[in-house]
């Protein structure tokens, strides 16, 4: 971070490309989102931080707005509420600088530009704000660092601009992940696309994301990635079996067939209390489709030949995914929505295909939803090489 020494002689610089001044976050929110992806993006190649002050005008003056705890976790939250992607490293602190309190919202260079808001790739060069050029985002692809970045964002070395799906990448991931605006750009040829949205590496090889994605077939590559679905007529493994599948294709493909089998495999049945009658499942549809979304996007695609597994009993449902938690989060703070992804280009892509709707609320909207209609809590095992929850029928 930042000292001090840095920071003020900023915040007095009245022409720094690596500032921006905003008087107040209610009426700033969308262009402070542009500042955020701006200074990831760091066009001029200063590889130093950006930083944004809330509550200073633009000729340097102090807005003398509040600034308290729900302004700055308002502020932090954007680094995680999916309008910015790939997820910017910032941190939100405040400080008096002057007699002015301020919010400062300091931004690292991202190591995989482009970076986007909705679908748009904002840079700033003194004096110029604005969304880049087809050029301008061909010198932010050729920026990306390779080295120590997750297993989703490496390339995969034996794979070849074949293994993807290009039709299905213009007609179907890009109207999601790019603005119409820049769509409509003279310039970009397939490639140029692939590579903006950070699916090929400088060699051209796609990345591990972009064949779990758009792959023809990803199972050549990670021959883990499907689920194995199983339906017991009792509470063990050893009963007899009902139903059983197996669940490839994309990881897109995968979401949408074992939803539509789990509304299938539902049963409902009638609650009647005087004059009221309702309906009730034995599982909520929304807990256990947050459920399965949780599984592919944070299990471990790299060296694992397990499936998600997708086991129905007739008193229970678990489902288990290779690899145990990730990073800061705990068995603790998993339930309080803390974000740290072992996959997150695949979880940009699954936000960019509306699959995902918002980070880090997928297990409290599982718990809330199983609450709601009487199951009992969920459960959960959390193991160095796998985790596993489980959700019991209602009662």
């Amino acid at each position: 971070m930042l000292t001090d020494d840095e920071i003020i002689p900023l915040f007095r610089d009245m022409e720094s490309d690596r500032v921006e001044r905003k008087r107040d976050y209610r009426s700033s929110a969308d262009k402070i989102r542009q500042a955020i992806c701006a200074f990831a993006n760091d066009l001029p190649d200063h590889r130093l931080p950006g930083v944004v002050f809330v509550g200073q005008n633009d000729d340097g003056t102090c807005t003398g707005i509040d600034i308290g705890d729900e302004l700055l976790k308002t502020l932090g939250g954007l680094r995680s509420d999916g309008q910015i992607l790939p997820f910017p490293v910032m941190s939100v602190v405040r400080k008096v600088i002057d007699g002015c309190a301020v919010a400062v919202i300091e931004v690292t260079p991202s190591m995989q530009p482009p970076v986007r808001v909705d679908g748009r790739t904002w840079i700033r060069v003194v004096p110029r704000r604005g969304t880049a050029t087809p050029e301008e985002e061909r010198r932010l692809a050729e920026k990306q660092i390779w080295h120590n970045l997750p297993f989703d964002a490496r390339p995969c070395l034996d794979a070849s601009l074949d293994d993807l799906d290009l039709a299905r990448f213009e007609a179907e991931y890009v109207p999601s992940a790019i603005s119409p605006e820049i769509r409509r750009q003279n310039g970009r040829s397939t490639e140029d696309k692939l590579r903006a949205l950070r699916f090929l590496s400088r060699e051209g090889k796609p990345v591990n994301a972009a064949i779990l994605l758009l792959g023809k077939d990803s199972r050549a590559y990670f021959p883990g990635a499907y689920i194995q679905f199983l339906r017991l007529d009792g509470p063990n493994l050893t009963d007899p079996i009902i139903d059983q599948k197996e669940i490839g294709g994309t990881v897109p493909d995968q979401v949408r067939q074992i939803e539509e089998l789990i509304r299938l495999n539902l049963r409902t049945s009638a609650m009647i209390g005087g004059s009221q009658r309702r309906e009730q499942t034995d599982y909520p549809f929304e807990a256990l489709e947050q459920m399965v979304r949780n599984a592919l996007l944070h299990r471990s695609y790299d060296g694992s030949t397990m499936p998600v597994k997708v086991y129905w009993y007739s008193d229970r449902i678990e489902i288990i995914n290779p690899g145990g938690l990730f990073g800061e989060v705990t068995p603790e703070t998993i339930w309080q929505n803390a974000t740290a992804y072992r996959n997150p280009l695949l979880a940009e892509g699954l936000k960019n295909l509306g699959i995902v709707e918002r980070f880090g609320f997928g297990l409290v909207k599982a718990c809330q939803a199983l609450k709601e209609n009487g199951n009992p809590p969920l459960g959960s095992q959390f193991e160095p090489n796998f985790t596993l929850f489980k959700v019991e029928t209602a009662r």
